[in-house]
């Protein structure tokens, strides 16, 4: 049964005709006449007799009145209570890589979250799930991080579907590591010093058009040959803080979290390739000003360590 339609069959009720509640209604009177039509044959009733006096109810259209004026009432009890008395939900989404300049930005964002009500939705994850969720599941904002050798394939592909994109920042990978570790003591560590040691990397990177498998052997082909995959900071961080033999190729971190995991970070004097972290949005996508407050706040964050 269609509320709509209800709403219709009262006006007509207290109007007495098609004509005075089409002029009240502002909608067409043949459509008020398919609409009460139609919810006469979905109840099985006659609400009006049609005469030349105009529309009167029937017996069991007199029923009907007395419960649809009480459910439109409700409904509109319920209406007025919630755009009375609720304030707009404040809305902020995001798909980004897991990178620590990141999440220190997105903690400083939070604290300025002082709404009622509000919903936030953070989400670590590889570039084309940052994409999909935009596309297909009403995020507002996405990070992808991908090798500036793949740019050109990248912002094809982004155009293609229609998304903005804006760089955040470019920069090299460096190594991460337990102050312990036997390679600690090194300023510049050679990617030959790394061959026996386990290398800590996220296990789904993504590049358009090439296969997990060519992804991973290209992102991932340095030092040796003993690797441990995680999808989590969290994962990553107690791996090198617990063992000592571990490694891990990753974006700048702030002192203040090396510091908490007893970790060092160094350079690579054989690491060369750029990597970009590139803001993306739907093209039409009128930023909110919790999106401009997180992305001013990103780049503050994103100065002080690349």
């Amino acid at each position: 049964m269609n509320i709509l339609h209800m709403k219709y069959a009262v006006e007509v009720a207290k109007a007495g005709s098609l004509s005075k509640a089409s002029e009240t209604l502002l909608i067409a009177q043949p459509n008020i006449s398919r609409s009460i039509k139609e919810l006469e044959n979905d109840l099985g009733i006659t609400i009006f007799e049609r005469s030349a006096k105009g529309m009167l109810l029937t017996h069991d259209g007199e029923v009907f009145m007395n419960y649809a004026k009480s459910i439109i009432s409700q409904i509109e009890s319920v209406e007025k209570f919630y755009k009375e008395n609720t304030p707009d939900k404040l809305r902020f989404s995001i798909s980004v890589p897991r990178a620590s300049y990141i999440s220190e930005a997105f903690a400083e964002f939070s604290k300025k979250l002082t709404s009622p009500s509000l919903e936030i939705f953070y989400n670590e994850t590889n570039s084309r799930r940052a994409i999909d969720n935009i596309l297909n599941n009403d995020y507002g904002l996405g990070i992808i991080r991908y090798a500036a050798s793949y740019d050109e394939s990248f912002k094809t592909m982004l155009e293609e579907k229609g998304l903005n994109y804006e760089l955040v920042t470019q920069f090299s990978y460096q190594l991460i590591m337990n102050k312990a570790h036997p390679l600690a003591e090194k300023e510049s560590i050679s990617i030959s010093d790394l061959k026996d040691y386990i290398e800590i990397a996220h296990a789904d990177p993504y590049v358009p058009s090439l296969s997990l498998s060519k992804v991973l052997k290209e992102e991932q082909a340095s030092g040796g040959d003993r690797k441990v995959y995680v999808f989590e900071r969290a994962s990553q961080f107690e791996l090198l803080s617990e063992n000592k033999e571990t490694y891990m190729w990753i974006s700048p971190v702030p002192d203040k979290m090396l510091k908490r995991y007893n970790l060092i970070q160094r350079p690579c004097a054989d690491n060369a390739r750029l990597y970009k972290d590139m803001l993306i949005y739907r093209n039409g996508y009128t930023l909110s000003q919790l999106d401009k407050e997180f992305i001013t706040i990103l780049i503050k964050t994103r100065r002080q360590y690349i």
